[in-house]
């Protein structure tokens, strides 16, 4: 199999609903998977592109502010000062399943304080907040999968530093 081969092949498994694929040929092996938590070969990240997170964004636009604590709300966004996710990851808002979430909607959040955290390539990185205020929206669902510089949540400064 020649590299134009498996290029395709990777093409081919990146527009599917397949999640894993391995292939063993010739003594040689091909594993390759879309999914966030499988140990796989260095090659497998070029081809987790995640284009469906981005399509999703533009396609749920609010005509009217929603108070709902998860919604997708640009209107609102000029009203407070973004959160933005700092890198590319899985989002979680609860240090662990059977903990409470950092923060909620309504609570108070001072300059600092963790609001979130984002794994990448099994590295958990802290969201801190850059302002002390209100949360006034979350924007992200836990475990949903961030773009670089997305919104995550609102916060209504109360004091700016």
């Amino acid at each position: 199999m020649n590299f134009e081969q498996i290029q395709t092949l990777i093409q081919q498994v990146n527009a599917s609903d397949l999640r894993e694929f391995k292939l063993d040929f010739e003594g040689n092996s091909l594993y390759l998977s879309k999914n966030q938590t499988a140990l796989a070969p260095a090659p497998t990240p070029a081809v987790e592109t995640t284009p469906a997170p981005a399509a999703n964004v533009p396609a749920v636009e609010t005509k009217t502010p929603a108070p709902a604590p998860v919604a997708v709300g640009k209107p609102q966004a000029a009203a407070g000062t973004a959160i933005k996710a700092p890198l590319v990851g899985i989002v979680y808002l609860q240090p662990s399943p059977d903990q409470p979430a950092y923060k909620k909607v309504g609570d108070h959040v001072a300059k600092g304080d963790v609001v979130c955290v984002i794994e990448a390539m099994k590295m958990m990185t802290e969201v801190k907040s850059e302002i002390s205020g209100t949360v006034q929206e979350i924007l992200v669902s836990n475990e949903e999968v961030v773009e670089y510089d997305q919104p995550l949540l609102t916060v209504v400064s109360g004091e700016e530093d």
